[in-house]
């Protein structure tokens, strides 16, 4: 092989030391990240056996619905019947015209633990799911407060116990993960992939003493930590962002515990539509121009290193300077190491049928995530719902 051209060419030398410098960091990434994320296992925190009842606090559930009829009636339960002493689940129904008030008045009948905060007008000022929220927040009794959703369901009987669990050792918020349930077809496929790197990039910070965001899915924090730390006030005025933004301002390396154990997550159903999935996605991201400038760095190591790394390649195989067989090289050496990270870290979270297609996922999310940053920007304060 002739290196010739190349060691005489300042732009490919360039060229080169962009490839260099992105392939490394997207190992590193996907060693350090997922790899970590992966193998986590609490084992600092105490299982909920081994909790004393006289330690366990009370636990209030909250959640916002509007028009949740159906997710009502397959999740509720599975909050209602939770093998905890002493919690309730406070359900804020926020001015719903479907069946919410009749499965709600019906669960009320059988499950004293179930409070119901009812909106009949629109005295909603901000716009957002944070003032309903924030006065479901208000009316719960429980020294710890649980966060989820009406159409997210916990993997197991024992999901308030394992939360708790992160409580133990004096944190003020625990960090738990959602996953998307299994489906059929691409949309399903993307979802699932892109909720598990979402997932793996928030916890993997937290676990490196960097707690920048959550999901309101899965989310604890204690009640008097969040009255203290003046709830919503702040960030008010921006409609998304309830969970995200508080946890980007109030959680710390020292306040803050990940609980990554699998009957401490909970599962959502997939979007139907790809137009319902970019919502989604859009209201996330909306909140993300809000965080600190370190955090918005941080973010952006990941999709600029791939940014690097594919404009690199494509520039030194157009130039034809270097040797086509060592960029060949480089690729297969960076797709096997992302495969393999990426089937570890779907085994641990029980996620089948995306290991061998991350790098193809990974192509896609670069370019559909410019596009949703870009639109989140555009995005006007409307109603969560």
């Amino acid at each position: 092989m002739d290196f010739t051209l190349t060691l005489n060419s300042r732009y490919t030398l360039f060229l080169l030391l962009l490839l260099l410098v992105s392939f490394v960091a997207l190992c590193l990434y996907y060693g350090l990240v997922w790899l970590r994320v992966a193998r986590y296992r609490n084992a600092n925190l105490p299982k909920p056996d081994e909790v004393a009842p006289a330690n366990r606090p009370s636990v209030s559930v909250v959640l916002v619905a509007h028009n949740e009829a159906e997710s009502l009636k397959k999740g509720l339960p599975y909050l209602l019947e939770q093998d905890y002493d002493n919690f309730e689940v406070v359900v804020v129904d926020y001015m719903s015209t479907d069946d919410t008030p009749f499965v709600l008045r019906v669960c009320s009948e059988n499950y004293p633990n179930l409070k119901v905060v009812k909106f009949k007008a629109d005295v909603n000022m901000f716009k957002g799911k944070k003032y309903p929220l924030s006065i479901g927040i208000k009316s719960a009794v429980g020294d710890i407060i649980l966060l989820t959703e009406p159409d997210c369901r916990p993997n197991g009987f024992d999901w308030i116990s394992e939360m708790v669990c992160g409580y133990m050792h004096g944190a003020s918020l625990v960090l738990g993960y959602s996953l998307v349930n299994t489906g059929k077809g691409l949309l399903n496929a993307l979802e699932r992939y892109e909720n598990m790197a979402f997932t793996a990039s928030y916890m993997g910070a937290a676990l490196f003493g960097n707690p920048y965001t959550s999901t309101g899915r899965n989310l604890s924090y204690k009640r008097e930590f969040f009255f203290s730390r003046g709830g919503f006030i702040s960030h008010y005025s921006f409609p998304d962002g309830a969970d995200e933004l508080f946890v980007n301002q109030n959680a710390t390396r020292s306040n803050s515990v990940v609980n990554l154990r699998e009957n401490a997550a909970v599962s959502y159903e997939e979007s139907h539509t790809l137009g319902e999935w970019r919502q989604k996605r859009i209201h996330r991201r909306s909140a993300q121009r809000y965080f600190s400038f370190k955090d918005k760095a941080l973010q952006s190591v990941y999709p600029l290193s791939q940014a690097l790394f594919i404009l690199s390649l494509v520039l030194l195989f157009v130039g034809a300077v270097f040797p086509w067989q060592i960029l060949v090289a480089v690729i297969a050496v960076k797709f096997i190491w992302q495969i393999v990270c990426n089937i570890v870290l779907a085994n641990r979270f029980k996620i089948k049928t995306l290991q061998f297609f991350s790098p193809f996922f990974e192509l896609y999310f670069l370019f559909s995530d410019t596009i949703l940053a870009l639109s989140a920007l555009r995005k006007k304060n409307v109603q969560w719902r």
